[in-house]
């Protein structure tokens, strides 16, 4: 069975437009173009192309999304792996919506906030096999207690300046601006600033760090909700500046 490019682009809540550019650069290539010109998907170009928004969901830009379905093979493997991370990330919003409402609540009826419940959905542990992996797990546990110490004040606080952060690359990307320019370097700057409030920042953290941006939707999004290709932006400016003005 197959179906023509309109369909497609109907039923997946997209463009023709986007699909063509999708087979221009070989991520979604059509399984045949009939006479007229059009271009025809079959099934394996359909589970292709669901990985693709999939993939776009989670804020990876197209070059990176083509290294990653070729460097997976196995479609049923990849797909359990979107599945577990959708149902992750379903379950992580289910909490913060509940958070948001208790808090709502509590506030409305002018009853006292309990932290656990503030912050339930946005636990920074989430990442602990990262870190540990990455950095050994006296840099978590140090995360940790440091995290634990914080006031609710203080911690939205610190999600507020990173937030900041975040929006500010993606405006200098969007502007045109260069990863190694003055501007971008001071936002990077900051970022290492405030990412000293946690870890020792070296040449070699930043740097890392930044691959891990890309590298991980997870949390590459957290850029690239900013603006398609900021994490890729993020990564590059702290590239620079780790090798310019930190030492390992």
């Amino acid at each position: 069975m197959e179906w023509s490019i309109q369909e497609i682009a109907r039923r997946a809540g997209t463009t023709s437009r986007t699909l063509r550019h999708y087979g221009d650069v070989g991520l979604l290539v059509p399984s045949r173009k009939g006479a007229n010109g059009y271009r025809y998907y079959d099934q394996e170009a359909l589970v292709r192309l669901q990985r693709i928004l999939l993939l776009r969901e989670l804020g990876l830009p197209l070059p990176a999304i083509k290294d990653v379905l070729e460097g997976q093979r196995d479609t049923a493997a990849a797909l359990r792996t979107h599945l577990r991370l959708l149902e992750q990330e379903r379950e992580r919003i289910g909490r913060q919506i509940a958070s948001v409402r208790t808090t709502l609540r509590r506030t409305e009826e002018g009853e006292d906030l309990m932290a656990e419940e503030v912050f339930d959905g946005f636990d920074h542990t989430a990442y602990e096999e990262e870190v540990t992996e990455r950095w050994g797990r006296e840099a978590y546990e140090r995360s940790g207690r440091w995290w634990r110490g914080l006031s609710e004040a203080e911690r939205v606080r610190f999600q507020g300046v990173h937030e900041d952060i975040a929006r500010d690359y993606g405006a200098a990307r969007a502007a045109g601006l260069e990863p190694g320019g003055e501007e971008a370097q001071d936002i990077a700057r900051r970022h290492c600033a405030w990412l000293s409030a946690t870890a020792e920042v070296t040449r070699a953290y930043v740097t890392g760090l930044g691959e891990m941006y890309v590298a991980d939707p997870r949390f590459g999004r957290n850029y690239d909700r900013h603006g398609d290709g900021t994490a890729v932006f993020v990564r590059d400016a702290l590239t620079i500046h780790a090798q310019h003005r930190l030492s390992d």
